[in-house]
């Protein structure tokens, strides 16, 4: 086995033995880092050639390359290629419900055009289309049916929640174990976006500042109304482009 081979078995999870660490004339070529806190890191001299990072936290910081900010480059970038992202961030109910119809209608020619033999298809360890599309069901029942209605249990059983919830001691039983049809996710991923389009067509400006609890729990922070459709529309627009992202690698 060589070297580069080698070094790809290695895994280094959940360690912290790293932070802080000064690394010199070190490779870490063909390195994978997945749900990693490199928050702080300074590299100076490297060789990126290749480098690709995908963070859903990018737009809340700062990448500095060269001395340069490229976070606002990348955030104009993603709204010039996803014509009505730059909605997620919108104050007004009108702002949001425009928002919702152009994410919307992304979708709809995503899941329309994606050939069926690709639909639960992967790109390493990513979700697939499917994944993707229960997931988005959960992050509805999350922040609609939970965070702005106050269901007890908002979870339908098809959604598909984040990796390691387990670990954090949520309650997997709510959700099926098999693998459901497309026709099943679809019926139900329907039924979810129906819910956010009566929500925003009767929502006030008065509505969208009162303040919830965070459904996920922990921490201090009540998001208003209007939060909680931002991180919908955040949600959508992301995996949104994760998928035509890996629909791209696999076609």
């Amino acid at each position: 086995m060589s070297s580069d081979e080698n070094a790809r078995m290695t895994n280094y999870s959940g360690t912290q033995e790293f932070e802080g660490a000064t690394f010199v004339r070190t490779s870490f070529k063909g390195a994978i880092m997945r749900s990693c806190d490199v928050s702080g890191v300074t590299m100076r001299s490297v060789d990126v050639a290749g480098l690709d990072i995908d963070s859903h936290d990018l737009f809340f910081a700062s990448l500095v390359v060269n001395g340069v900010d490229v976070v606002p480059f990348v955030d104009a970038e993603l709204n010039r290629q996803f014509p009505g992202r730059e909605l997620q961030k919108a104050q007004t109910p009108e702002g949001l419900r425009d928002g919702w119809v152009a994410v919307q209608a992304a979708w709809d020619t995503t899941v329309t055009k994606t050939p069926p033999e690709l639909v639960d298809a992967h790109v390493d360890d990513e979700w697939s289309l499917a994944d993707t599309l229960r997931h988005l069901v959960l992050a509805t029942d999350a922040w609609l049916r939970g965070a702005i209605m106050g269901m007890e249990q908002p979870f339908h059983e098809i959604g598909l929640i984040f990796t390691g919830a387990a670990e954090m001691g949520f309650d997997m039983t709510i959700f099926r174990s098999d693998t459901p049809s497309l026709e099943d996710i679809v019926a139900v991923r329907a039924e979810r976006q129906q819910l956010v389009t009566d929500f925003l067509a009767t929502a006030t400006p008065e509505l969208l500042a009162e303040e919830r609890n965070n459904p996920w729990g922990g921490g201090d922070w009540h998001p208003t109304v209007g939060d909680c459709v931002r991180v919908i529309l955040e949600e959508e627009w992301a995996h949104l482009r994760y998928v035509r992202r890996d629909l791209a690698l696999l076609g």
